[in-house]
C-alpha cells in the first residue's frame, strides 16, 4: 500500500502546471456517504484535533508513512465539515477523493463537486478550500512533496452562507 500510495504521488506531482480537477473515472462512483461505517477502503485514522481550529464540523486524519519527500493522508470530513481558506506556500497539494460527495473552492472560482476517483491538482499559492457536502461523508487522499520552506497559510472560515450557496453551486 505504501509504495502504491507513493508512486501516485511522484506520478501526479509533475501535473502540477496550474489548477486542474479531473472528472470521475465512472458516474457509479458517485454516491453519498450517510454514516462512519459505509467508509470502508481506508481507515478513518483519529480525530483531527491538531488542526479542529482551521475546520467547521469534525475531521479525521489518518497519516500514512511515506519516506520523506513526500506526505500522504487520508482526511475524512463528516457531513458539512470543511477546511477554513488556506493557500500552500512553495509546494503543491494533491487530492485523491476516495469515498463520498465534497466541494472544492479556489478563490474568486465555482465550487466544484467532488466524488470518488477525482484528482485535484492545486498549486502552490492557490487560495482555496475543501470538504464535505451538506448530506454526505467525504474522504480523500491528500499529497504534498516535502520542499524545504513551505508552509500551509490558514484564513477566513467558510461561513455557513457560503457553504450553503457552493452546496447549491458546485458541479
Amino acid at each position: 500500500m505504501r509504495a502504491k500510495l507513493f508512486a501516485v504521488a511522484a506520478a501526479t506531482t509533475s501535473v502540477l502546471m496550474a489548477s486542474h480537477v479531473s472528472a470521475a473515472p465512472a458516474e457509479e462512483n458517485a454516491m453519498k456517504v450517510s454514516s462512519k461505517e459505509e467508509l470502508t477502503t481506508f481507515a478513518i485514522g483519529n480525530p483531527n484535533d491538531a488542526y479542529a481550529q482551521y475546520f467547521i464540523g469534525q475531521s479525521y486524519l489518518n497519516p500514512y508513512q511515506t519516506d520523506k519527500s513526500c506526505g500522504v493522508s487520508n482526511v475524512t470530513f463528516e457531513p458539512s465539515c470543511r477546511n477554513n481558506w488556506h493557500i500552500h506556500h512553495k509546494a503543491p497539494q494533491i487530492l485523491v477523493v476516495v469515498a463520498g460527495e465534497g466541494i472544492y473552492q479556489e478563490w474568486g472560482k465555482d465550487p466544484v463537486l467532488l466524488k470518488p476517483g477525482m484528482v485535484v491538482n492545486i498549486p502552490p499559492e492557490v487560495k482555496h478550500w475543501h470538504g464535505a457536502t451538506a448530506d454526505s461523508w467525504m474522504q480523500h487522499l491528500s499529497i504534498a512533496p516535502a520542499i524545504e520552506g513551505a508552509s500551509n497559510e490558514w484564513l477566513e472560515q467558510v461561513d455557513d452562507a457560503a457553504f450553503a450557496q457552493a452546496n447549491t453551486d458546485a458541479k
